[in-house]
């Protein structure tokens, strides 16, 4: 049985690339910084250095990119999406009265470019055609508007 004499720095290549593709089928976001380690160290050995250097620059490489990069990745994983839809998307949204829109629910409002029957959210309040209002809520098929 032959061993293959390969240089240092194409083991780490080849660490790198098995590391990139655990990340692909993991989704494990801190393979890609230790194989981004294993890129560090392939050019460590490259330039020369020994193995203790590639060991070294492959462990502070990785561990940096652990540290500073894995919060931001976190924090960013768990913020929810700022990108509203459906109903959600015409809270606080301003629409024009169509017609006399009061406390009853009679009224029509232009929202979104649809229209819509409107109520008032104080009950003594009432709005004419033509005048903005701002959607509070959306109750049903019915806008709440102030």
């Amino acid at each position: 049985m032959t061993v293959v004499n390969m240089d240092a720095w194409l083991w780490w290549l080849i660490g790198a690339a098995v590391l990139g593709v655990a990340l692909v089928v993991t989704t494990m976001p801190e393979l890609g910084m230790l194989a981004v380690g294993a890129l560090a160290a392939a050019l460590a050995s490259y330039l020369g250095g020994g193995l203790v250097t590639q060991v070294l620059v492959f462990a502070a490489v990785s561990t940096a990119l652990i540290v500073v990069v894995r919060p931001i990745a976190v924090r960013h994983r768990s913020q929810r999406p700022q990108l509203a839809s459906g109903v959600d998307a015409l809270r606080g949204r301003q629409a024009v009265v169509v017609e006399r829109v009061d406390g009853s629910g009679d009224g029509r409002i232009k929202l979104a470019g649809e229209i819509w029957s409107a109520r008032a959210l104080d009950a003594g309040a009432s709005f004419e055609p033509g005048q903005q209002v701002d959607v509070v809520e959306i109750d049903g098929a019915t806008a709440v508007v102030m």
